[in-house]
């Protein structure tokens, strides 16, 4: 246990989805899953270990921003042993051609955050998977029928900016849309030789007034949740 997550090491499964709210993270456990146990509840950054077709996946928030993807990714790579861990977030569009719910497969993150300097001492602000299972992802999404739209991202440690400029970090960087953890979630795993990938629903725009509401953002992201669950089940 440690001072943030409760469970023991033998509750978490070696393969970890993780949204970001703890009630998506509670959504997907009542719904999608079977024999399903609560082991991590501290700080309300629920987690839950069941089956998925019968294979024993975890399902845990990690919350809001860098910071707080950092705690519980490393704490569970480092002191729990998982294995990989699949973010399953929402994002907001960079471009014209992104519509609200889109899949996007993260192919690299461009971020000026100094994280992963004070990390382990990278001052890489572009960066990629080392080890990621993108490969079992769209395999998976060939399946089931699903579009996914691969590319970059910007990951912000700045919800609300007034310097932002999306055309420079579309142009320069290659960021289709935006969120706010990845980038610490792919600095722990390429530091610990661990696999990651990270799939976003597109929950709003930046450069067209559409998007989804809260109670939308954690019930209805359906075909990410079925991606997301089916690969685990896959690497299980």
């Amino acid at each position: 246990m440690t001072p943030h997550n409760e469970a023991k090491k033998e509750d978490i499964a070696k393969i970890v989805l993780m949204p970001g709210d703890p009630l998506r993270a509670k959504y997907i456990a009542e719904n999608f899953m079977e024999d399903v146990k609560l082991v991590n509840s501290v700080r309300g950054m629920y987690a839950y270990t069941g089956l998925y077709k019968g294979k024993r996946i975890t399902v845990m928030a990690h919350g809001m921003g860098i910071p707080s993807v950092g705690i519980y990714t490393h704490e569970l790579f480092k002191f729990y042993d998982v294995d990989c861990i699949i973010r399953m977030g929402s994002c907001g569009g960079y471009v014209q051609d992104l519509n609200l719910k889109d899949i996007i497969l993260v192919d690299g993150i461009y971020s000026e955050s100094t994280f992963g300097e004070i990390y382990n001492g990278s001052k890489e602000h572009s960066i990629v998977a080392k080890n990621s299972c993108n490969a079992e992802i769209i395999e998976t999404a060939k399946e089931m029928n699903l579009n996914l739209v691969k590319g970059n991202v910007h990951c912000t440690d700045a919800f609300y900016s007034d310097v932002v400029n999306i055309k420079d970090l579309t142009e320069k960087h290659g960021c289709i849309a935006v969120e706010m953890e990845s980038f610490g979630l792919f600095t722990i795993a390429n530091h610990l030789n661990k696999k990651v990938s990270c799939i976003l629903s597109v929950t709003d725009s930046l450069v067209k007034p559409e998007e989804l509401s809260a109670q939308e953002r954690q019930t209805t992201l359906t075909n990410m949740i079925k991606l997301g669950l089916e690969t685990a089940a896959k690497l299980a």
